[in-house]
Order: C-alpha cells, then structure tokens, then sequence
C-alpha cells in the first residue's frame, strides 16, 4: 500500500524584474565657447572655426542602412573620402564607440556622434528687428539669410543663438513659426514654453493667417490667382521641392501688387518706353529661353493656406513666375529655359538633383535675376564656393564668403493675423518691394491687393478643404484663375 505524502500549498514561480537597457552613451561636445566667437566683417556675421560634436539619433529613413552611406547621402557640405576617414580614425562614433567597418549598420536606438572642427558659413551682419515685445513674446523680424534654428553648416549663426547670445547663456529662445533660411519678415519667439505652445497650438490649427510679399519674374495676372497644386519633397539633402500630383495637398492664393516694365537700357528714351534695344545676337539667345519673354518683374502678395516646405517657392516655380533671385527654382542651370512652369511630371528628378548638387561647390547658383546683368561675373566671383584651400588644423576644403545676393531671397513674411482678430503684427515692405527709383508705385499695402480679403473663416475652410467651389469674398472679387491641374 502506497503512502500518501502531503505537501503544502505550491509557491508561484518568482517574477525576474525586467532589464532595461541603458541609453546609448554620447560623446560631449568639446567645448561651448563663451562669449560666442562671433566678429563683423565686410557687412557679415562670422564665426571662428571651433570644435563641436555633433550627436544624432537614428532616423528612420536610416535604419539598416550602412554608416558611411548615411553621411555621403545626408550631408554635402564636405567629400565622402572625409566622412570615410572620420570614421575609420574614429571622429565619427556610434553609440559612443568606434566602429569596426565604414559598412557597419544603423539600426534604430543608435546615437551617432561626429566630432570635428567646424567652420560656419557667414550671414548677415543685420541685426534682428524687434516688431513687439512683452511677457510671453517677441515678434522678431527675422533678416533674410540667418537659419532659425541650428542646423547643418549653421549653429551659432542662427537666429536661436544670436538672440541667446544678446541676451544671455542661459535664455532659451522658443520659435513658434519657421522661416526658410533665406527668407525675412515675422518670426515669434516665445519667452516660457507655455506661450510658445499656445501660440504654435494656433499656427497648426490654421487659425493664423499669413501673409508674404514676392518679387518674381515677368508681369504677373492680374485678379486673384489660386494654385493647389500638391508640394514633394525630392531631395532632403539638397531641400528641393517641386509640384507632384502624389505630394502633400498644398494651396495659395495670390494677388499682384504692383508691375515694372524692364528700364531702358541707354540715354534718351523716357522711362516708361518698351523699346527692344536688344542686338540681334541677344535677340536670338533670348528667343531659346521661354523666360526671357517674361520682362520686367511683379511685386505678389502671397496668402499660404497650407504649410508645406517651399510651398510659395514651387508654386511661383509652377505658375511660370518664380522669385527672381531664387537660386533653386529660378536657376535655368538646373530646370532648363522653361524654368519648369507647369511641370508636374517626375521623370527628370534624377538630372535635377545632379545639377542642383553640384551648386555652390564647382559652380556658384545662378539665379535670372542675374543672368544678364553687368554684373554676373563679379557676382559668380563674389559667389560662395569651394576655394580650393584648406583649414589648417582639419585639412578642411574651404568655402569664400557669400556674394550679398546670395544672403536672401525676395520672399518676406509680412504679416501674421489671428483669425478672430484678437491680435496682428506686420513690418514695413522690404526695401526690394519699392518702386525702383524715379517709378510710380505702391509703397504700403492697401485692402485692393490684399489676399486676406478673399479669406474669412468660412472662406478658409473651403479653400483648405481642397473644395473647387468659391462663395463670398471670392465671388465679388476679381475673376478667380486656377492653375490647371
């Protein structure tokens, strides 16, 4: 007979407490100089050259992909064969250790680290225009040229770290709206991240208007011009965007300013004249370029109804009227005598981004503006291009200093305005929007040319929502003409 053996009540197996990895380890920037190493020269802002590590998480766009293939696609301020040997010496380290392999792979989680010896590029040496200021804000206006945030080539030439450095280390500037680089007018800086996230909150909701002010190529329509067509990203390194039927939805409307006829070229003919001047050579290079017969130029006001990255710039582009001093959407280099108007179509992007990269390295970008001025080879000379001279301490190629027409472009943000009216801020025009000398022609804005006036709240809605319909301020308005497509 079996005994039977009683046991006492079965323990529940223990719980292993869950390991957490540690963060990636990060390199520490060498040194945070103080004062910042600025110095104005020939009407410039410089930066002496510096240490600086750079660390970066792993985008998503980069994961599985081989390290040095990330910068040589990413980054093209310096040569693949310096990113290959910043990683084999160990100036480019992943997660705080070297690498054995330039082919070693990136995976999500990784923090890259690059440590090197950096040189800015000059901006402006303008100061920054303060339009308001009060508890929570700063209404700045922003000089053409200057980056808002940190980025690329730019760190302490950039708006976030000029106005640190005016006002002290430890005030940190919170940008509630971005600006292109190249492009001026209304930035708002929060002073404490509550005002900053509500007035950010505004801005993506669409409850803020805003206004630009252009100067483009050609006599732009007259009446209220609408365009929507769709806005893609082709090349992030190179920041080119262009109009795509599968981009993001993208909308403006625009409504001339002001139209100036090309002065005369020689002494005795009023101005005013249209006297074709030309020599029959120039004649016969000008009829191979289809925007040679748009002459003159137009002041545009600009009313962005949705966001997108360049989305003024390839719309202009798109309409056959780009920014006239534009050195990615008005450069013929790149897009060809057309200059892409009512270019939709995606089988030249590859030839596009070959040329458009070879810009401001072997070649200075060229905008129309410039094409046949008197002073292109000085421009092309003064441009900003590799030198073929070294940095002394890094063997860094160096870059010349940026020609002034290179500093900006004839894109302002002049206006921001709640959509309840509880509070607007403008600035003057720019000096490029003014009436050449000795010209009739406006030199503030009036409620004729302004695009607002086609938006009220319901107005918005509509046009936002993409609907082909119009109502309201439209309607009584000039004739309303859509870009096709």
């Amino acid at each position: 007979m079996t005994a039977l053996t009683l046991s006492g009540p079965t323990e529940p197996p223990k719980e292993e407490p869950e390991v957490f990895e540690p963060p990636p380890a990060v390199i520490t920037t060498p040194c945070d100089p103080w004062p910042r190493p600025y110095y104005l020269e020939d009407s410039l802002r410089k930066v002496r050259p510096y240490h600086f590590t750079y660390n970066t998480n792993c985008k998503q766009r980069w994961r599985g992909r081989e390290l040095l293939d990330i910068f040589a696609d990413e980054f093209r301020d310096r040569p693949q064969e310096y990113y290959r040997d910043a990683i084999v010496s160990g100036n480019v380290v992943l997660n705080g250790k070297k690498v054995s392999s330039v082919r070693h792979i990136v995976n999500n989680g990784d923090v890259i680290s690059h440590t090197l010896h950096r040189h800015e590029p000059p901006v402006t040496a303008q100061p920054i225009g303060i339009v308001h200021e009060d508890d929570d804000m700063i209404v700045i206006n922003k000089p053409a040229g200057v980056p808002v945030h940190p980025a690329g080539r730019y760190n302490y030439n950039s708006i976030v770290e000029i106005m640190r450095a005016e006002r002290g280390h430890g005030w940190n500037p919170l940008p509630c709206n971005r600006l292109d680089r190249l492009t001026s007018g209304v930035m708002f800086i929060g002073k404490h991240p509550k005002a900053a996230e509500k007035l950010t909150d505004q801005i993506m909701a669409r409850t803020v208007k805003k206004e630009y002010v252009a100067r483009v190529i050609g006599e732009f329509p007259e009446g209220d011009v609408v365009c929507d067509q769709p806005v893609m990203q082709i090349s992030p390194k190179l920041g080119l965007n262009r109009a795509r039927a599968s981009g993001k939805d993208a909308r403006t409307v625009f409504k001339r300013m002001a139209y100036y006829p090309p002065m005369p070229r020689t002494n005795g003919i009023e101005q005013g004249d249209k006297v074709d001047e030309r020599s029959e050579e120039e004649k016969l290079r000008d009829s191979k370029m289809a925007w040679k017969s748009k002459r003159g130029y137009s002041i545009v006001r600009c009313l962005p109804l949705t966001g997108r990255t360049h989305q003024l710039r390839v719309h202009l582009q798109f309409l056959g009227h780009p920014i006239s001093n534009d050195p990615i959407y008005c450069n013929q280099r790149v897009f060809g005598p057309s200059l892409a108007a009512g270019d939709a179509r995606s089988d030249d992007d590859e030839d596009i981004i070959s040329k458009l990269s070879k810009m401001g390295k072997t070649e200075a970008a060229e905008a129309m503006e410039y094409h046949d001025e008197m002073m292109v080879e000085y421009n092309k000379k003064k441009a900003e291009k590799l030198t073929g001279e070294r940095c002394a301490v890094c063997d860094t190629p160096l870059y010349s200093d940026p020609g002034p027409h290179e500093l900006g472009i004839y894109l302002h943000a002049r206006r921001y305005a709640c959509q309840d009216g509880k509070w607007e801020y403008e600035t003057p025009l720019p000096e490029w929007a003014l009436p050449p000398p000795g010209v009739d022609g406006p030199t503030v804005t009036t409620e004729e040319t302004d695009p607002m006036v086609l938006v009220d709240k319901d107005d918005t809605r509509t046009l936002n929502e993409g609907n082909s319909s119009t109502n309201g301020h439209v309607e009584q308005s000039k004739p309303l003409w859509t870009m096709p497509g």
